[in-house]
């Protein structure tokens, strides 16, 4: 059998390696918004992405075995497939995003089932592309440009999808567009085998209707995220944001405002200054007279509020690694009005950057530190829960300085409440626990980190005026712990075993 070896690419050669670069680019998109749909939603951001990429590189495996069985009209059956995983791939992340707000039961059996069959549809593509290519290229150099061009397309999309698409898409739009392009490679083999296809008509009409629903899909992406958040959260969503971090969507309803982190309740505005309150200000009004102080997460300046209530505090520095937070709750007339713009207080000074590094990399000292991250739902957040992450915050706090951590529920998460206890203290702090009732959260746990014994306060001048939750007769019964809060023997948290994030999930998982 005769083959092409002329150095000189044919039209229809670079034609179908440029579609190879686009259909290795869209692949991996529906592969990484599968693994970001499941981490927001799932948590365990290591499992969900493990068990997500080794599932769809399992079905390319069945897809690359199938191809064998497609011996005739190989333009054809490549358009077709084209087409499918233009619309199932495409619509991926919609019909997740709707799934976990009708029908959440069904997500998890969903998101595996859309991700084998895309997985399974991808991996017919490429052989299909090569067995097309293999009438005019000589084997040698049909498997290395083949490859190279989809390892490329695989490299592009990589550094696209977490730097512009999410962020500037959204997980919705970006499937749909990149459907789009698989549509669009669909409607290129249709021009360049139109002498070869039967039923020329029939695959035209296919790839309009696919273009035609996948344009529409995109025009409406807002309306279906909106449709599905308003009834995921029960209340309308009225500011909303997808980063490269997380989901923020901060809804409006009876009750007020509420915040989300990747559908995780941050506050209710209803109730938001008990948590805030018991946050604050025991280590605020025990120490006496606070200068310097430092928030750790707490971008929505709720916690920074509480602290401006103290006229000594000369400067705040508030690290939050999501930017669209503190540029949220600076700039929305609503959430400003929540924060009593603290955020714009002259005191206070913003660094977007994870804390772990900032602690690790930036000199200082500080009086107070107020510890305001997420519950650790996932190893990224885990870390800042960890013995390195509190030998890091001893170096930063003043000797006579105390630092509080929010530290998840006491009663629901017993063993995760003291595992935080008992790792701060192995790194030399002393550790003083407490909690409160928030109704939104239950019974919610706090942890005073100190190189000197801690004592509430219970003077009525060390607290600030127009307190709602907190006097000094009350503040010193939230260090009593009943029986069913009691402590319990707990391991230390470390960076190379994240217990913690295991124990936290099997005790939520029970609620």
């Amino acid at each position: 059998m005769k083959t092409e070896t002329s150095s000189s690419p044919r039209p229809l050669e670079v034609a179908l390696l440029a579609s190879v670069f686009v259909v290795a680019a869209c692949g991996l998109v529906y592969e990484l918004a599968a693994g970001a749909l499941a981490s927001y939603l799932l948590g365990d951001s290591v499992l969900q992405f493990s068990t997500v990429i080794g599932s769809y590189l399992f079905a390319m495996g069945i897809g690359s075995w199938l191809s064998r069985f497609f011996e005739r009209q190989l333009p054809a059956h490549f358009l077709r497939i084209e087409l499918m995983v233009a619309l199932v791939g495409g619509a991926l992340p919609a019909i997740l995003f709707v799934a976990n707000a009708f029908v959440p039961g069904a997500f998890r059996f969903l998101l595996y089932a859309l991700v084998l069959l895309v997985g399974t549809l991808v991996g017919l593509e490429i052989p299909l592309v090569m067995r097309i290519l293999r009438r005019n290229v000589a084997l040698k150099e049909l498997v290395s440009q083949v490859l190279t061009f989809d390892y490329l397309g695989a490299l592009a999309v990589s550094l696209a999808f977490p730097l512009v698409l999410v962020p500037q898409l959204g997980l919705i739009r970006t499937g749909l567009l990149f459907g789009l392009m698989n549509a669009a490679v669909a409607v290129w083999a249709l021009w360049l085998f139109r002498h070869e296809l039967r039923n020329f008509r029939a695959h035209a009409l296919a790839c309009a209707l696919t273009l035609g629903g996948l344009f529409a899909g995109f025009l409406g992406a807002e309306r279906i995220t909106t449709l599905a958040e308003d009834h995921f959260y029960q209340d309308r969503a009225v500011y909303t944001a997808t980063t490269p971090y997380q989901r923020i969507v901060v809804t409006a309803g009876r009750g007020g405002h509420k915040l989300f982190l990747n559908g995780n309740l941050q506050f209710a505005e209803r109730d938001e200054y008990r948590y805030h309150e018991a946050l604050v200000h025991p280590v605020m009004s025990a120490h006496g007279a606070p200068k310097k102080v430092a928030v750790l997460g707490g971008g929505d300046g709720m916690a920074v509020r509480e602290i401006l209530k103290y006229p000594g505090v000369e400067s705040i520095t508030l690290v939050e690694l999501d930017p669209a937070m503190t540029r949220m709750f600076s700039q929305q007339p609503a959430l400003r009005r929540l924060n009593a713009d603290a955020l714009l207080s002259p005191k206070v000074h913003i660094v977007n950057a994870d804390a772990f590094q900032w602690l690790d990399t930036t000199p200082g000292m500080f009086d107070v530190v107020v510890v305001d991250f997420p519950d650790p739902t996932n190893f990224s957040i885990g870390k800042l829960y960890t013995n390195s992450f509190y030998a890091l915050l001893d170096r930063h706090l003043a000797a006579s300085g105390y630092a509080v951590i929010q530290t998840t529920s006491p009663l629901v998460a017993r063993r995760s409440f003291w595992t935080v206890v008992s790792t701060i203290e192995s790194v030399g702090l002393q550790a003083t626990p407490y909690h409160a009732n928030v109704p939104s959260f239950g019974e919610w746990g706090f942890v005073v980190a100190s190189h000197r014994p801690f004592s509430p306060t219970t003077q009525a001048g060390h607290l600030p005026p127009g307190l709602r939750f907190l006097n000094p007769q009350t503040l010193p019964l939230l260090f009593d712990f009943p029986q069913d809060m009691a402590r319990v023997p707990a391991p230390v948290n470390r960076l190379s075993n994240q217990e913690l994030v295991h124990s936290y999930e099997q005790e939520w998982g029970k609620m």
